[in-house]
């Protein structure tokens, strides 16, 4: 059996980045925290617990620290979160991908100059909240055609729209179309990190050609449930799973090829225990 695997698959830059920068913290003898999981992840965070590092997930948990240093994760968060870290005197260690805070400026720069921010992306995820909170106009969160088409601007209103960037890219073009063809005065600005992309394009290509795809990463990653549901569209046998404990494959006889990806906040050394036990059991 060949196994192909994405070349884009695992850690992208800005969670490389996010997750290097918390473990340069840990052993210097002070209280680490991070406001909310560093990333998607559940190995590293548990691997980032034994080592001293501690998760706050709400403001009213950050406004009950007397001391210590603050991690941002790479979602990064709204304002009104390093207003806190200001007013308590707390270090704050900004692992903030550069990408998000690019979206970041741009909300705040776009609503500075009256523009409603329409941000395409799942409601409720971390990285959308975070952007969310950089808008000084009330920020509108679509995910669905059904929630663009319904979606009625106020008379004269002007529009900014940006993207979440680890959304479906060609998802994101339709949407933006709905938008375009009902005539609003919108500016759009493709937030979609290339890495993100390329990943989705990728997998969707080696999920086209394989007899069973898997795809790996933590189960409350947006980016890797996006690209399960892309590579479930071209091969029906997709499986998602987290470690190498969860795989429980049974291949037809004449699978010959399996193609494997995963998401971006993926630790390689899962990525290489999937592939080879795959190349040595099947």
């Amino acid at each position: 059996m060949e196994v192909i695997l994405a070349q884009n698959a695992g850690f992208c830059f800005g969670v490389q980045r996010a997750v290097e920068k918390v473990y340069e913290q840990t052993g210097l003898g002070k209280k680490i925290y991070t406001y909310g999981p560093i990333i998607h992840n559940e190995e590293v965070v548990r691997d980032l617990g034994e080592r001293g590092v501690t998760v706050i997930e709400s403001p009213k948990e950050l406004e009950a620290l007397s001391g210590g240093t603050v991690v941002i994760r790479s979602h990064g968060v709204p304002r009104s979160i390093y207003e806190i870290m200001r007013r308590k005197g707390l270090e704050c260690v900004d692992a903030t991908c550069p990408f998000v805070k690019r979206i970041h400026n741009t909300v705040e720069k776009e609503s500075e100059n009256g523009k409603r921010i329409i941000i395409i992306g799942n409601e409720g995820h971390p990285e959308v909240e975070g952007i969310m909170g950089w808008s000084k106009t009330p920020a509108v969160v679509i995910e669905s055609a059904r929630e663009a088409e319904n979606f009625v601007p106020l008379e004269g209103e002007k529009l900014c729209i940006v993207s979440q960037t680890t959304f479906n890219y060609n998802k994101f073009k339709e949407l933006v179309e709905i938008f375009e063809k009902k005539g609003y005065n919108v500016t759009v600005v493709n937030t979609i990190c290339n890495a993100t992309e390329e990943r989705q394009t990728q997998a969707r290509r080696i999920a086209a050609m394989v007899d069973a795809m898997i795809v790996i990463g933590g189960k409350h990653s947006s980016n890797t449930r996006k690209l399960y549901e892309i590579c479930k569209e071209k091969c029906v046998s997709t499986h998602f799973i987290q470690t190498l404990e969860d795989l429980h494959l049974e291949l037809p006889k004449t699978a010959a090829l399996v193609g494997i990806t995963a998401g971006a906040s993926t630790p390689n050394y899962i990525i290489e225990e999937v592939q080879n036990y795959v190349r040595i059991n099947f």
